[in-house]
């Protein structure tokens, strides 16, 4: 039986850290986070340079504006949410025995590890592998390694800031645990009083004390903390999967109406997004922009190129494109990307081969055309099942898999121009069949008429429509021939010429 293991991967002062995530101009300078309503709002996280002028937690506003140099942000749950399953999918890369005990101000996951040295070899490794992943995505976090999850929890709660490793050996849970303080435990008001007033200031204190004596005295709440503190509390573990979601938001700290200032905000989140994708081995297939309007109301585009991207430069130019073409009708408060994963691209050229131009090139081509004459004009034409002349629609290219080369016909074939539209044309008929016709200025004597093709159809709409077409042999007064297709409205009448054979 393999010995359990059990990593906790925690981040202290999370709501403070999930503002600056996205905000990295703000990382270098104090910051606090406010919770509740004004005036009576309150600090509730703050990151260490604030921490270093002598802000702490509690302070009201107008303390934290005798500070100077202070940004001063607004607790978002919307950011932690996301922020919280960022962290959690980071985690999922290394055990799919995830169990989530966050606090009000720390991000706390307890990891299953057990069995995977084989995959990432010693938990030293797998510890610090998943610190440089949660800081690949813009976050600080510790990480602790024991055989008991509590263990791993309390030594985590209590490392300091600049730790961000420690592995604890099997059986020595107690020993590593003894100078950390009582707090670590989170003991209540009362409970704590308590021991402050027996003079137990760490866990090897409180592990010191005999089992017996303290149950009387705090009854089981007593014994929990005694097999906390000596790292012997045992743990029934829940795990709960997470799911792969690539999602940013970020709620503005002011109106913002310039292209250019969200499309810097932008940036910061399509960062994020292609560091995860890049994780799961995946690209970036669509990503939708949703923006909150001032006044109530979102505007949402969704930006989907040929072929699944990692390209940064890409997308913003793609989303600048849309929003260009597209704006949104009023001042933007908060924004947030949603994206489609999808398969990696790879092209394997041929030696001999001629170079391929980009395929991001067309997609911002593209994107620059449907600007100007529409996105409806702008795809690739697809026949509908139907006979109807001119039936089609325009679908957006889509590169799919499975798609070979195509090979020239080894016959030659007769080929077509449609006009369109149809040129109208004067005919003479004989016996119901053409016999002379006028085009472009000049008079030609049928030679051969194969025909009439009869079709119709809708019978059952008001677009009821029916044609006949004849394939022409004609000869000019220059002796000249041409080829051609004429057609014939049977609902309407009138002829036309609908196309010409070369």
């Amino acid at each position: 039986m393999t010995a359990e293991l059990y990593a906790c991967l925690y981040a202290r002062e999370f709501p403070v850290q999930a503002l600056l995530r996205l905000r990295p101009e703000l990382r270098e300078q104090p910051c606090v986070v406010m919770e509740g309503d004004a005036p009576l709002e309150q600090v509730c996280s703050l990151n260490t340079k604030a921490r270093l002028l002598g802000m702490v937690r509690g302070m009201t506003r107008v303390e934290v504006d005798t500070f100077p140099a202070s940004a001063v942000l607004a607790r978002s749950p919307k950011e932690e949410a996301a922020t919280r399953a960022i962290l959690l999918e980071c985690a999922g890369a290394f055990s799919p025995r995830l169990e989530e005990r966050s606090e009000d101000t720390a991000f706390v996951c307890g990891i299953d590890i057990t069995g995977t040295r084989s995959l990432f070899g010693p938990p030293e490794v797998l510890a610090r592998r998943l610190v440089e992943r949660v800081r690949a995505v813009g976050m600080r976090a510790c990480v602790t390694v024991s055989g008991n999850l509590h263990a791993a929890l309390c030594m985590a709660r209590g490392l300091p800031p600049s730790a961000t490793v420690k592995i604890i050996p099997q059986g020595e849970e107690a020993a590593a645990l003894a100078e950390l303080p009582c707090a670590v435990l989170d003991p209540s008001v009362e409970q704590g009083e308590t021991l402050a007033a027996w003079g137990v200031r760490t866990l090897g204190m409180l592990a010191a004390l005999p089992e017996t004596n303290l149950v009387a005295r705090m009854g089981q709440e007593g014994r929990r903390l005694w097999q906390l503190a000596r790292g012997e509390r045992t743990h029934l573990f829940q795990p709960a999967e997470p799911q792969l979601k690539l999602a940013e938001q970020m709620e503005l700290d002011s109106r913002v109406e310039l292209l250019d200032s969200l499309l810097f905000v932008a940036g910061a989140m399509l960062d994020q997004l292609i560091v995860r994708a890049n994780a799961r081995l995946v690209a970036l297939a669509a990503v939708t922009i949703t923006l909150t309007l001032d006044g109530g109301g979102t505007h949402a585009r969704t930006v989907r190129p040929a072929l699944p991207t990692n390209d940064k430069r890409l997308w913003i130019r793609l989303l600048h494109l849309d929003l260009e073409a597209h704006p949104p009708p009023s001042s933007v408060l908060a924004i947030a990307l949603d994206a489609e994963p999808g398969a990696t691209s790879k092209v394997q050229l041929g030696l001999f081969s001629p170079q391929l131009p980009e395929a991001s090139r067309l997609d911002v081509t593209l994107a620059r055309i449907r600007a100007v004459v529409g996105e409806e004009n702008v795809g690739r034409a697809t026949l509908l099942d139907t006979h109807a002349p001119e039936a089609f629609r325009i679908e957006a290219f889509r590169a799919t898999e499975g798609e070979g080369e195509t090979t020239a016909a080894a016959e030659l074939r007769a080929a077509v121009r449609q006009l369109r539209p149809a040129e109208s044309v004067t005919v003479t008929l004989e016996a119901q069949r053409p016999v002379l016709f006028y085009f472009r200025g000049q008079k030609f004597h049928v030679d051969r008429a194969y025909g009439p093709w009869l079709a119709c159809g809708d019978w059952w709409q008001p677009t009821l429509w029916g044609h006949e077409q004849w394939d022409i042999v004609a000869r000019a007064g220059d002796n000249s021939l041409l080829c051609c297709c004429l057609a014939r409205d049977r609902m309407h009448g009138g002829w036309q010429m609908a196309a010409l054979y070369d």
